[in-house]
């Protein structure tokens, strides 16, 4: 970057209280000592003369040198912004301090006039040392009796913040702040060094991106977003006046939660400042001196909480890419380390999120079940094919505010739940733990044995009750595990068509049997399964899995993103795809990362995933050529619903702790889950079994309206009749 003449340095600028430019750099530091033990009021303001002795060795040119790289080289930390899919829809905001970078020539000239006049009137005059600006200080403050006027110049604030970005612990920070002679000269020496590696354009660039304008609003963009609403492009007079006069005291000259006064005051003197160095006219001055300071007061979202604190629709979703991104090892050594990347990174993450989808997941999630309901209710919509995550809706609001909440539901916990405000990740995320997704488990088996060579038309004589061979602890039938059907009708001659649609407990118990209940375990593991509880990891052990047979009833705890991924691989005919939150990752320098692309990997036979589909499609469709589904579907409410191809299975758990039901098309899946996320003992009641089936039949339905009706491409007659492998 070239500089400019000074007289264009910011345009309009012009020279100013004097034409002479500052000392050559090959004798900036002679003429420095010169100054200092020439003039009490130098010596008084930068340090005591008896200070001296020794301070050129503790600060030599060589480490200096080095250090001024470092410093000019320092880049603060930075916001990350992360949109919906669409690019455009504004998710939420990660930061420790509210930055973004902007380049000069997106800052309003006025605004670079102001800081320029309030900071440093001789900024394009000096060396990065002001000698006359020492000398006035020090008059001023003598005569005051107290510190009225400062020396720094805006090369000497933009080292002091420099060095304290780049400390490495809080004694560095105390070293480049605290009022030492020692750091006084390391601070002017640094500055003489940097103005030698940096325009005055690139200095006065940096320092407009790192100063601090109070409520959060670190650097100029900040600042106009904060206090105006706007880029700092579109800055105007008076707005300028006011953040330039900010620096100096935020605190002090507050204009959002303090009384006007200082800071109406202070911005008239920035105009003043600005008329005394003749950027600006005595009747431009006037014009807005009189005028009161008007904001337009923004509190940027961040961390997934929205704007002004208020929750958020994006919250849930938000939420979970927080938690994905603090998995990837791109981003850190540690998840703590990742997060702080994240939050200090400047990021551009556009995510998977759909807003419309969104939107209507929301709505039915919300119609079916209040949000002051105990009972939480969500959906996950994904991509088949790319494990993409398009909407996650939950009768929740995503916020920390649990002040209003009801009371909990586990009655030996004195306090309140999380209903309806929480933040806790009902949906999936992390290590936290799952619910027991009932006959949607059945899938574990039927993959297995569709796998293990089983045909789809594979028949077993299902009786009410049946005995198996896996050991029980009941004495009902001899010790051994005796399930029964949910329903006498379902009793009869059964295959996998009828024994999926139906969900007949006695033929799964017979195949699970048949097949190995260690087969069904690892088919589980294969799609994506975590063992989340003790007892699960217990049955799970490579030693006990093969007496796990009830696991095909669905004991074992689950999230509804991780269930709803199993049924998304079979939309995708078995390809599974690791659920994916984020589209494309780009640092601040423009470059894409190389983490957000789809994880997937071939893991099902296609044959077997379509098999496993023409079963599932018995569970929603009433008609199906050539296919004897039984006399009834147990989710054919979707199939009319939806009124088009689509697929799945529903589940209860024992005393209807939860309901689920799992649904998909060739474009689109849609879990859905009913529970109390606070006592999952809780049962969510015999009326609401039905509720999952209902909510994601209009998701699908809503959702892919106006898009194709595409049909499942059918399974080999071979596997239908004969088994994989023929």
């Amino acid at each position: 970057m070239h500089d400019r003449p000074r007289e264009d340095r910011v345009p309009g600028l012009s020279a100013h209280e004097s034409d002479q430019p500052g000392p050559p750099a090959e004798g900036v530091y002679a003429l420095l000592r010169t100054s200092l033990l020439a003039g009490l009021a130098i010596a008084a303001l930068l340090f005591p003369l008896a200070a001296m002795a020794g301070l050129s060795a503790k600060a030599g040119f060589d480490t200096i040198d080095t250090l001024s790289v470092e410093v000019a080289e320092t880049d603060p930390p930075l916001t990350s912004y992360v949109y919906a899919a669409d690019g455009e829809t504004l998710v939420s905001l990660f930061y420790d301090e509210f930055r973004r970078h902007v380049a000069l020539d997106e800052v309003a000239p006025v605004m670079q006039q102001a800081m320029v006049a309030a900071e440093d009137a001789r900024f394009y005059d000096h060396n990065g040392v002001d000698y006359r600006g020492i000398v006035r200080a020090f008059v001023a403050n003598n005569n005051s009796g107290g510190v009225e006027q400062g020396a720094s110049t805006i090369t000497m604030q933009y080292v002091r913040g420099a060095l304290q970005l780049n400390a490495d612990s809080i004694d560095d920070v105390i070293a480049a702040t605290e009022q030492t002679a020692e750091r006084k000269i390391r601070e002017a020496r640094l500055a003489m060094a940097v103005e030698e590696q940096l325009t005055k354009d690139e200095i006065l660039e940096r320092y407009l991106n790192q100063a601090y304008f109070g409520h959060n609003a670190y650097g100029i963009f900040a600042a106009a977003q904060v206090y105006f609403s706007k880029h700092p492009s579109d800055l105007n007079l008076q707005e300028s006046a006011m953040l330039a006069g900010l620096v100096q005291a935020p605190s002090a000259y507050d204009p959002i939660t303090s009384d006007q006064t200082q800071a109406l005051a202070r911005r008239n003197w920035v105009l003043d400042r600005m008329v005394d160095i003749d950027y600006l006219s005595h009747g431009d001055a006037s014009e807005v001196r009189g005028l009161p300071i008007e904001l337009n007061v923004s509190d940027p979202p961040n961390a997934c909480i929205g704007v002004e604190g208020t929750p958020t629709e994006f919250g849930f979703f938000c939420d979970y890419f927080r938690r994905w991104w603090r998995q990837q090892d791109a981003f850190g050594a540690t998840p703590a380390d990742r997060e702080r990347e994240l939050r200090q990174g400047g990021y551009t993450i556009i995510t998977t999120l759909d807003p419309k989808i969104q939107e209507i997941a929301n709505e039915h999630v919300v119609e079916a079940k209040s949000k002051n309901s105990k009972l939480a209710h969500g959906a996950v919509v994904m991509e088949p094919g790319t494990g993409r995550i398009k909407a996650l809706g939950l009768n929740r609001t995503f916020s920390y505010d649990q002040s209003e909440n009801g009371p909990h539901s586990n009655p030996s916990f004195d306090r309140k739940g999380n209903y309806p405000n929480t933040v806790n990740p009902v949906l999936g995320g992390g290590e936290t733990g799952g619910y027991q997704a009932g006959s949607t488990f059945k899938v574990f088996t039927l993959l297995a044995a569709l796998d293990a060579g089983y045909p789809l038309n594979y028949d077993i004589h299902s009786p009410n009750r049946v005995a198996t061979s896996f050991v029980s602890s009941t004495t009902a039938c001899g010790g051994r595990w005796c399930p029964k059907n949910g329903s006498p009708e379902m009793a009869g001659n059964r295959d996998m068509w009828s024994g999926f649609g139906m969900s007949v407990n006695t033929y799964f118990a017979q195949l699970i049997d048949r097949v190995g209940a260690d087969k069904a375990v690892e088919m589980a593991e294969r799609m994506g399964l975590k063992w989340r509880s003790e007892g699960d990891a217990y049955y799970a052990s490579e030693e006990r899995r093969a007496g796990w047979g009830p696991f095909t009833l669905g004991v074992s705890d689950v999230q509804p993103i991780e269930m709803t991924n199993v049924f998304n691989t079979l939309a995708a005919e078995g390809k599974y795809c690791e659920p994916m939150p984020a589209m494309r990752v780009i640092d601040p320098e423009g470059q894409e990362l190389d983490v957000a692309a789809p994880r997937c990997h071939q893991e099902l036979d296609e044959d077997v995933a379509r098999a496993a589909t023409d079963a599932g499609r018995c569970v929603t469709e009433s008609e199906r050529k050539g296919v004897d589904c039984g006399p009834w579907g147990t989710s054919r409410v979707v199939g009319e619903l939806v009124d088009r191809p689509v697929a799945g299975k529903s589940g209860t758990t024992d005393d209807n702790r939860a309901s689920w039901f799992l649904g998909y098309t060739p474009q689109l899946t849609v879990g859905g889950f009913m529970a109390d996320p606070d006592y999952i003992f809780n049962s969510v009641g015999e009326s609401n079994t039905g509720v999952s089936k209902d909510t994601v039949g209009k998701i699908l339905r809503d959702a892919l309206k106006g898009e194709p009706k595409l049909d499942f491409t059918p399974p080999s007659k071979e596997i239908q009749t004969e088994g994989k492998g023929g």
